[in-house]
């Protein structure tokens, strides 16, 4: 690993810029926001072949060959915020199954679910300010019959 302690900042928010864009330039990547949503969609996609919408598409991420839609989220579990709370739900209508992949502190692959959307929305709570659902990807939800882990097929992909 590399000694950033010697690099000055201007340095290092280079470097993270250059990774970035050779991150999009490989396809891992689609935006310039926070890498942990575009990675979770990347991976989805390359461990089970979904096509990917595009991002001006409301309520999902992608669709499989059976025209199964999902909607797909990224947690990073950092040692300076443990939290499993993914990001806003906007539209629980707009998918059949949620798609979860819970990274570490370094990206590596915690556990990865497929969720029906009836769990999500028994198990989401409507936060009024924002105008969505709010969902923790608790340990618990790998243990719900409904609910298929495929954190080995996410950890396959190279």
């Amino acid at each position: 690993m590399e000694d950033f302690e010697h690099k000055s900042t201007t340095d290092l928010l280079k470097m993270h810029a250059s990774i970035m864009e050779e991150l999009r330039n490989r396809n891992v990547l689609r935006s310039a926001n926070n890498p942990t949503g575009d990675l979770a969609e990347y991976l989805f996609c390359a461990a089970f072949g979904w096509d990917q919408a595009s991002n001006s598409v409301k309520g999902l991420d992608a669709v499989d060959g059976a025209g199964i839609r999902y909607q797909i989220k990224g947690r990073r579990v950092h040692r300076r915020n443990p939290s499993r709370q993914l990001s806003a739900i906007r539209d629980l209508e707009g998918f059949d199954v949620l798609a979860v992949v819970l990274f570490d502190d370094e990206y590596n692959i915690l556990k990865g679910a497929l969720i029906p959307a009836l769990a999500v929305k028994n198990g989401s709570t409507f936060v009024a300010h924002t105008n969505s659902h709010k969902f923790i990807a608790r340990d618990s939800i790998w243990q719900m019959p409904e609910v298929r882990d495929v954190t080995e097929q996410l950890r396959a992909v190279p």
